[in-house]
């Protein structure tokens, strides 16, 4: 774009001094004619630098994830395509089911016989609160033929106390005594049976545990033990169930599983150090990497353009979506001694612009790691955009050059 600016200026001297001669051609004007592209030139370059910044290093990151299994065991199915588009969800690799299965089996068939435990349990509880309420039936019924046999115990011995003065005077019947007395000891007798069974079923009553009777409470704690035997036992059925689903590992998002070296008869572990396929996401970032000073009036939402060595002679519009402020410069390492600031001066780091594709644009496919260059531009001095787009257009022309040898 400068040789042709500077094409033009030269041909408007020619045509002004050489040949329409309106101006005289001396050593003033031959001095001014050269300053003057200098000047300009630099001035328009500083400027533009400014308000459309442009970079040599745009780069394409795309989020690698390391397939690891949550299980370990033989793999026998391997259905994926490797460097093959994949989306989210599809099957990567199956490992064998059957030892999983198995735990399985088991947990769900010692849950049946937990909750078998329960329901007896729960029944015990049933028995145990119809017995206390059927002991305290027993004890009203008790209480009420005690209640009953006092009066007539006190009308027998009121009879036997009359009955004997009537003998004693010789008025009465010794026979009416006799039987009086015989009524008397078996009133009696039944009165002190009613005792004993209101005494028995009062003794039954009176062992409680934390206000309730021994029985109740025994089969509470029984019908709560088998309750935490059915938890553990459904948890065991879920973390089976769970386990027997990670032989299944299904893609984490659409993308390409890279280098598949996996094949049926490996065997697999559920260890970070060893994953068994690298799966790299469709989803991308495109990176800008700028020099410091170059973000002055730089913003979030400013138009972008950037071309990518992969697509020669295409121009890819974009936004920025932000400005990463930080850098490993910024940062030092916790230790006990002082920062290492090197024999020399560091040079000062870039900051990373990152960039949202935008429009048609967003279909072209961008390979993880491609490079390449851009520019943004700003609110300011708009006029002069122009220029960088020329300048970037023409460096992404040029990217169809293959400068080698052989």
């Amino acid at each position: 774009m400068e040789a042709l600016l500077l094409a033009i200026y030269a041909f408007f001297v020619w045509l002004i001094f050489i040949k329409l001669k309106w101006l005289p051609w001396n050593t003033t004007s031959q001095v001014i004619v050269v300053i003057i592209p200098i000047v300009a030139m630099a001035a328009l370059i500083l400027t533009l630098n400014v308000v459309a910044p442009s970079t040599s290093d745009v780069r394409v990151f795309k989020y690698s994830v390391q397939i690891l299994p949550q299980v370990r065991g033989r793999v026998v199915e391997v259905p994926v395509e490797p460097n093959r588009l994949v989306k989210k969800g599809q099957l990567l690799f199956r490992i064998d089911p059957t030892p999983y299965q198995n735990d399985l089996n088991v947990a769900k068939a010692r849950l049946g016989a937990a909750e078998a435990q329960f329901a007896t349990a729960g029944a015990n509880l049933v028995d145990a609160s119809a017995g206390a309420r059927q002991l305290q039936e027993q004890l009203k019924s008790a209480n009420a033929q005690v209640r009953a046999l006092q009066p007539r115990v006190e009308l027998a011995r009121l009879r036997v106390r009359q009955n004997r003065e009537l003998v004693a005077t010789g008025a009465g019947d010794r026979f009416a005594l006799e039987q009086a007395e015989a009524n008397l000891v078996e009133l009696e007798a039944q009165l002190a049976k009613a005792g004993a069974d209101e005494a028995q079923v009062a003794q039954k009553l009176s062992g409680r545990v934390n206000g309730e009777l021994a029985t109740v409470a025994g089969a509470k704690a029984q019908l709560a033990t088998a309750k935490a035997n059915v938890d553990s036992a459904r948890a065991d059925v879920a973390n089976a169930q769970w386990n027997l689903d990670q032989t299944a590992v299904f893609a984490p998002a659409d993308g390409w599983a890279i280098n598949v070296q996996l094949r049926p008869g490996s065997f697999v572990v559920s260890v970070p150090l060893s994953p068994a396929m690298t799966f790299v996401e469709e989803e991308l970032q495109v990176i800008a990497l700028y020099a410091q000073n170059e973000l002055v009036w730089v913003k979030p939402g400013d138009e972008a353009e950037f071309a990518i060595n992969t697509h020669p002679g295409r121009v890819l519009k974009a936004k920025v979506d932000s400005i990463v402020w930080a850098q490993g410069q910024g940062q030092l390492t916790p230790s006990g001694t002082l920062p290492q600031t090197g024999a020399f001066p560091q040079a000062p780091g870039r900051f990373p612009v990152k960039l949202t594709v935008e429009g048609p644009d967003r279909e072209v496919f961008l390979a993880a790691g491609a490079s390449g260059h851009g520019a943004i531009y700003t609110e300011h001095v708009a006029a002069i955009h122009i220029l960088r787009m020329v300048i970037l257009r023409v460096g992404a022309i040029t990217d169809y050059l293959v400068l080698k040898l052989h």
